[in-house]
């Protein structure tokens, strides 16, 4: 239902004073903020109109109204007033503490979000990339074999093997060669795809041996664990709305945590453009009615890798956090792309 402009006038208010100070906003408070010539009267017929479309509701303990999630979405889509952040200022902060590190980049944007958001901040690193350049085999002991995987950047990724045979240094070398000349390039699940057939002309031991680094190598070069970098999860605790009972900072710390959800929440939002806004008790995305999380996707060579983002409590500055977020993300774009 459209909202006529006394409306959208008294809502605006509403979710602004609501924000600042956290206290149920009344009718005489809006008639003083709002600057608009009505009668008590008329705005409490008008917030009764919001309460009954749901934008606004009422606390058993005051008479006066707060923002529902739907309130919000409507305020952050429509209503909304985004201040003005110095870039130059921002961007000089990255590059002196960049270094042209990729990881170290990405680390130093969690930070920075969380710094000027004084909320938490969190990057989706860009995925590794499933192909490999190369492996090789490493013999620790009797049946313990290092895995080593080479992607085509050249980062490297270990894993151990346990070994039913005691392989000889030239057994290794011979394995690691021939799935280099013949697999180099490819992904471990394309290898996987043919390597049943095309290992039957090798002996059981050095088939089992290859079978074994393909398995480890798919696990290895699909594991996410370490794709996110969080920054800042103390300054939450700081939040009245997160941190107000036992429940609320149980879920908050299990979503820290688990990261589950949150990747999920970041992964959905890098399929869409810009800045997104995610909030507490509208989407199932975002774990608890009390949080709110705004992202956007980041790009390296203009394909888009990653997503990063602030979450913090669903009253926050949101004139003041998607400026921060929206910027941070081009920023780092742009930092990684030359890195």
């Amino acid at each position: 239902m459209l909202l006529d402009t006394r409306a959208q006038t008294l809502l605006k208010a509403l979710v602004e004073r609501y924000i600042a100070d956290g206290q149920p906003v009344g009718s005489r408070a809006l008639s003083k903020i709002s600057g608009l010539d009505l009668s008590p009267a008329t705005i409490r017929n008008i917030m009764s109109d919001l309460e009954e479309m749901g934008y606004v509701s009422s606390p058993h303990t005051s008479a006066g109204r707060i923002p529902t999630p739907r309130g919000y979405r409507i305020f952050v889509d429509t209503l909304l007033t985004v201040q003005h952040i110095d870039e130059h200022a921002v961007d000089a902060r990255m590059r002196l503490q960049s270094q042209h590190q990729p990881q170290k980049i990405i680390s130093n944007a969690a930070q920075m979000l969380s710094s000027l958001s004084q909320f938490a901040g969190v990057v989706l690193s860009p995925r590794r990339e499933s192909v490999f350049q190369q492996i090789e085999f490493l013999r620790l002991s009797e049946k313990r074999i290092l895995l080593v995987i080479v992607d085509p950047r050249g980062d490297v990724q270990n894993r151990m093997l346990l070994t039913d045979v005691d392989y000889t240094p030239s057994q290794l070398v011979q394995s690691a060669n021939y799935i280099n000349q013949n697999y180099g390039g490819l992904s471990f699940e394309q290898v996987r795809a043919r390597v049943t057939g095309e290992l039957r002309q090798l002996s059981d031991d050095m088939s089992r041996l290859m079978q074994a680094a393909v398995e480890a190598g798919s696990e290895a070069m699909t594991d996410h664990s370490d794709d996110m970098v969080i920054s800042g999860e103390r300054n939450l605790l700081s939040v009245s709305d997160l941190s107000s009972n036992m429940t609320s900072l149980r879920q908050m710390f299990e979503m820290f945590e688990q990261k589950t959800g949150l990747m999920q929440l970041l992964d959905f939002s890098s399929k869409a453009t810009g800045v997104q806004i995610f909030i507490g008790g509208e989407s199932n995305l975002v774990p608890m009615d009390e949080m709110s999380v705004v992202t956007a996707p980041y790009e390296v060579n203009g394909r888009i890798v990653g997503t990063l983002g602030v979450i913090g409590p669903t009253r926050m500055a949101y004139e003041r956090v998607i400026p921060i977020v929206d910027i941070t993300a081009k920023l780092l774009s742009n930092a990684l792309s030359h890195s």
